[in-house]
């Protein structure tokens, strides 16, 4: 074989080396940024349940779960009541509105089959509600107090986070992005995903 054919087939191994080298490389970035992808929208389905179980907790309890044990309990054995709300307006003579309110309390259906029922979340697994996806069994962090807001007032809050964000750029500055929902210094119940 003359010099140019051992050249060729020389540049040719290479550049194919190469190519699979770049291709790999591309790749290995878009499978993990479809992992991410995935690992966040269950993150998020679960911080979605967790608002939900802590609303209802509050709706019946007048504040929100502090721990772990007593959203749990709630969960598995709590109740939510049904109440329908009626209102009348009646025109009065001078002009003005009255606005009759009542309440009527209809029954109560368990926490657990209204929801987290089967049908909604088939996979349901109470002992895993806590667990970070994808996180190797890593706990959401927790939080429900009471803040002060001007005037003087107490507002209920709950805040449950993301410990440790597998999405780098949730990570960055100290994980401030890290996926959340509800805040520790304002009446807010939303995620900071939207």
């Amino acid at each position: 074989m003359n010099l140019t054919k051992i050249l060729s087939v020389v540049f040719f191994v290479v550049a194919m080396v190469l190519g699979y080298l770049l291709w790999k490389g591309v790749n290995d970035v878009v499978e993990e940024e479809k992992r991410i992808a995935l690992l966040e929208a269950a993150t998020i389905e679960k911080l979605e349940m967790l608002r939900e179980a802590q609303l209802a907790y509050q709706a019946s309890n007048g504040k929100y779960a502090s721990t772990w044990d007593s959203l749990k309990m709630f969960i598995e054995n709590g109740t939510i009541w049904m109440v329908q709300r009626k209102e009348t307006t009646k025109l009065l003579d001078y002009g003005a509105e009255e606005i009759t309110v009542q309440f009527d309390t209809l029954g109560s259906v368990a926490v657990m089959d209204s929801l987290f029922n089967e049908r909604k979340y088939p996979d349901f697994n109470i002992d895993l509600l806590p667990v970070v996806p994808g996180s190797g069994g890593k706990q959401f962090e927790f939080f429900a107090d009471k803040v002060e807001k001007t005037g003087g007032y107490l507002v209920n809050v709950f805040e449950i986070r993301d410990p440790s964000p597998i999405n780098p750029e949730r990570r960055a500055n100290n994980k401030e992005k890290a996926l959340r929902v509800g805040s520790r210094t304002d009446a807010s119940t939303e995620g900071n995903w939207k």
